[in-house]
Order: C-alpha cells, then structure tokens, then sequence
C-alpha cells in the first residue's frame, strides 16, 4: 500500500467516517510508530506504520461489509452516546463483526434507510454532495405549503448565511383542517447534500414544523420490506450500481469581465 491521508486511512479501515477521523486526529487520540499526531496532513501507510486510535492498532479490512438498516425513530447513528440512548450498533448486535460505520446521518427522531460499511472510500462518495448520490425522504409537516413555499425551498434557502442546493419538492399528500385544527401535508423531498438536519431545518424556514421524517432512498437504494430496527447485507449488484452513481456536475466557472461593449461569445452549444 502507498501513504495516504490518516484521515483517509481510519475511514478506508471502518474505524470512522472521514469527518470523525478528523476530530479522532485533533483530539491527540491517534498515533502514528507511537507519536500523537494532530496534523490532519499527516500520511501514513498501515501496511508499514502502526497507526493506533486510543491504543489500539487499527489494520485495513480484509474484506468490504454493507449494510442496509431501517433505522427507527429514537436512536442515534452513533457508537457511543452521552445520554445512553440506544444506538445502531446496539441494532446490529453481535451479527456484525466487521468495524461498519454509518454513511450520513439520521437524527435521533427521524427514521428509514441507513448505510454502514467498512468500504471508506465508497462511504466518501456516497456522503458527500460532489459523489452524486441523492437521498428521497417522505416528510410530514404540519400545515400546507403553498406553491410558492414549494418553489422556494426547490431553488434553495438560507441556512447558516449559505444557501441550499437545488432540490426536489414535491405535495404528495394533505389532510384538510378539521375543528379548528389546521391540516398537514406529506412532501417527497430529494436532496444532492446532507448538511445537519437539513430537511426539517430548510422546511422550518418557511413555517412549518416537521412532524415525521423518513428516508425511503440513498441512491438506487430502496427497500420496503425491511422492518423497522431491522437490517440486510447489499447485494452484489446493489453495490455494483452505488459505484456506477456518477459524480455531482461542478459549476461552471463565471466568465471574465469583460470592457464594456464586448461582443459575449458564443458557446458551442448555442
């Protein structure tokens, strides 16, 4: 093996995510032929150097596990919690050997498909918004948005002073008012991006209050039939189309100023 990024090295091994190697790394909690490092820079290759988190010697995997879980409502993608809520290694037990680690999150009150593996670099692809991979989820709010509402979260809004990537929002459902009581609506949201909390966030900025949220799709990836707390290994083929997802199209890049009066030049495609 050649030297890699520690951070990329813990994630290909399923000891974290990339982004939770990074924090391992700043905290002093890894070291490298026994010295602490805290440079997210640092390269190491396992196969040579004795790359240790709290102690213990982590090694590549041997072979790629994953896992598709239906993840229920009250319990943390975490290993573990301050709190001592369950979490999903509690879900997997001892039926999972293998050091998986969850692909994306899912807050402690929503529900559905969840990823875990051990492949850390299709874990990287799959979690971040330049790999291409949407996520579907069907989403209870409370009241009904109105079209314009709709466009307006489909084009993007604020969130921490950076707005969202376009998206798919879709009124699948409503309930009308009964008794005073206002109505509420189901939504089909499909996101490029998974910032922390990020649908119920974006669904509150234009009034309304996320009752339940579900993930129905990571991908290609669908299952119905899996009960709720209950997970199944990926099929051969189900991995073969998460890896034939292909990349999120970068931006292109503004155009030069130009003097003013220019003749703009024709794109080829025009």
């Amino acid at each position: 093996m050649t030297a890699e990024r520690l951070q990329k090295v813990l994630a290909a091994a399923g000891v974290a995510s990339r982004r939770a190697a990074e924090e391992m790394i700043l905290e002093g909690r890894v070291t490298v032929n026994g010295t602490v490092v805290r440079e997210l820079g640092t390269k190491a290759d396992p196969a040579v150097d004795h790359v240790k988190v709290d102690g213990k010697r982590i090694r590549p995997a041997a072979s790629h596990r994953y896992i598709l879980m239906n993840k229920p409502r009250g319990v943390v993608v975490t290993r573990d919690d301050p709190q001592h809520r369950p979490t999903v290694y509690h879900l997997l037990g001892t039926r999972v050997s293998e050091p998986v680690v969850p692909v994306g999150r899912l807050d402690f009150d929503s529900e559905g498909l969840l990823l875990l593996t051990n492949d850390g670099a299709l874990a990287h692809r799959i979690a971040h918004p330049s790999g291409g991979c949407q996520k579907e989820y069907e989403v209870k709010v409370s009241g009904v948005p109105t079209p314009a509402r709709i466009a307006r979260l489909a084009r993007g809004v604020l969130l921490d002073g950076a707005k969202t990537a376009p998206a798919t929002v879709e009124l699948t459902e409503t309930t009308p008012e009964k008794d005073g009581v206002g109505g509420n609506a189901w939504l089909r949201v499909v996101l490029g991006e998974g910032r922390s909390r990020q649908v119920r966030r974006m669904l509150e900025s234009v009034g309304h209050k996320v009752s339940k949220l579900r993930r129905v799709a990571i991908g290609p990836l669908r299952d119905a039939k899996i009960p709720v707390g209950g997970f199944r290994d990926l099929s051969p083929a189900e991995v073969a189309a998460l890896r034939a997802i292909q990349p999120a199209a970068r931006p292109s890049a503004r155009r030069k100023a130009t003097h003013p009066g220019a003749p703009r030049r024709r794109r080829k495609e025009e």
